[in-house]
């Protein structure tokens, strides 16, 4: 947990360094990027191969978050496998990606890059045939259909934790400072940890130790074919999947304790699964006005089982008082921003500098699906060199509504805009 020192003020606490004991490395300051899927990517449906490479457009939008100041940028589901992708245009292992560590890290930022397998959480369209732990089909979500997953075999198992280790090998020969596990969101390792998606009773199913065993076994596997104790290994995990039966608040201490065991630096919490859109304003689990984050109520309850590893909380945060909070008062380590850094690419920069002290609103009706294909239209701009839509505007929301509404399916648009 982070000691506060007695002589900062209040509002300059996310301006601190972070020291991360395990690999002996700083960030510059607590401000995160976290992980967002680009989609800026190569992509063919015709030829694998043609998929996953960088691109300008995703080189330039990583130079843009860099020239932000933030300590921490986390990229966005780089995929294990060309052929199991969360989405089109999703980064793949590749080459070619020393281009984008070196786009992010010109300015002294922590580059670490997000590594993903969407298990069953991958859409027909890419992959009709998905691999998870078990053969429970993910439900249809805003007119996206899912195949009917075929569970590992231990050798897949073993083939998704060499090519997780691999992933981690070529980021660090890439120049990226580590790799984020993305245990969150219904993913394939959040599949592993959850009863409902986990049915197996091998070493692999059952308890939460064995539902673990996948990631502390990709974790040892990273240690070995990086061999650099000064690389990061971090960890996107659910506070709870906000569903029936699902992974809740006291697993997730539970796993988060064997993380630190492994040396995990840091743990990113976050929420929910893709058929639960539970990100609306209206759910935060804290209200208490000086307060902001998601997550923040979860963060300090897991807060008092650590003592090594750090605590990330992303979402929700506006306010440069609600940050300060959360970390003042012992809930996160670092804060963690998404959404507010396609809006404001610079915000963090602007934050430390005194000329901004929150972070830019928008005019959307209540609706987490609108609000993530808006910020994926503004990261589209940032790649290209566009100027950035402004959502703050209630024409500019409207025209974007409207322009969605005719270019997507009627299903999509029922899901967001209902």
């Amino acid at each position: 947990m982070f000691i506060i020192h007695t002589f900062a003020q209040p509002n300059s606490y996310p301006a601190l360094p972070c020291y991360f004991p395990f690999s002996g490395r700083t960030a510059k300051n607590r401000f995160l990027k976290s992980a967002m899927s680009e989609r800026l990517a190569t992509f063919s449906n015709f030829d694998p191969c043609g998929r996953g490479q960088p691109t300008e457009e995703l080189v330039r939008l990583y130079e843009t978050w860099a020239k932000g100041d933030i300590g921490i940028i986390v990229t966005g589901n780089i995929q294990i496998k060309k052929d199991h992708l969360e989405a089109t245009g999703n980064t793949i292992i590749d080459r070619d990606l020393p281009s984008v560590a070196r786009a992010a890290k010109s300015q002294g930022s922590l580059v670490i890059g997000q590594l993903s397998h969407p298990g069953r959480q991958v859409s027909i369209n890419i992959q009709p045939y998905p691999e998870a732990p078990s053969d429970v089909e993910q439900p249809s979500t805003g007119g996206v259909l899912f195949g009917q997953p075929t569970p590992l075999t231990k050798d897949g198992i073993k083939d998704i934790v060499n090519r997780f280790a691999y992933a981690a090998f070529v980021l660090h020969r890439a120049g990226f400072d580590g790799v984020q596990l993305h245990v969150a969101h219904g993913y394939l390792l959040s599949q592993f940890l959850t009863k409902t998606t986990n049915m197996r009773t091998d070493e692999y199913g059952g308890s939460l130790v064995n539902r673990a065993q996948i990631i502390l076994e990709i974790i040892a596997a990273i240690r070995q074919a990086v061999q650099s104790p000064s690389f990061i290994i971090s960890v996107k995990l659910n506070a709870q999947d906000s569903a029936p039966q699902g992974f809740c608040i006291e697993e997730s201490i539970m796993v988060a304790k064997l993380l630190e065991i492994a040396g995990v630096d840091f743990i990113e919490l976050s929420g929910g699964v893709y058929e639960q859109n539970i990100r609306s304003s209206r759910d935060k689990p804290y209200t208490v006005e000086t307060r902001e984050g998601y997550f923040v109520e979860y963060a300090e309850i897991l807060q008092s089982h650590l003592n090594l590893s750090k605590v990330v909380v992303t979402g929700g945060f506006q306010t440069l008082q609600g940050m300060s909070d959360a970390v003042l008062r012992g809930a996160a380590d670092i804060i963690g921003l998404a959404r507010p850094l396609t809006a404001e690419p610079l915000l963090v920069r602007d934050i430390l500098r005194g000329e901004k002290n929150k972070a830019k609103g928008d005019k959307f009706p209540e609706s987490p699906m609108l609000r993530f294909v808006a910020s994926a239209a503004q990261i589209a701009e940032i790649g290209n060199g566009q100027d950035i839509t402004d959502f703050d505007n209630a024409f500019h929301v409207a025209r974007f509504i409207a322009k969605m509404q005719k270019e997507i399916p009627a299903a999509i648009s029922e899901a967001l805009f209902s």
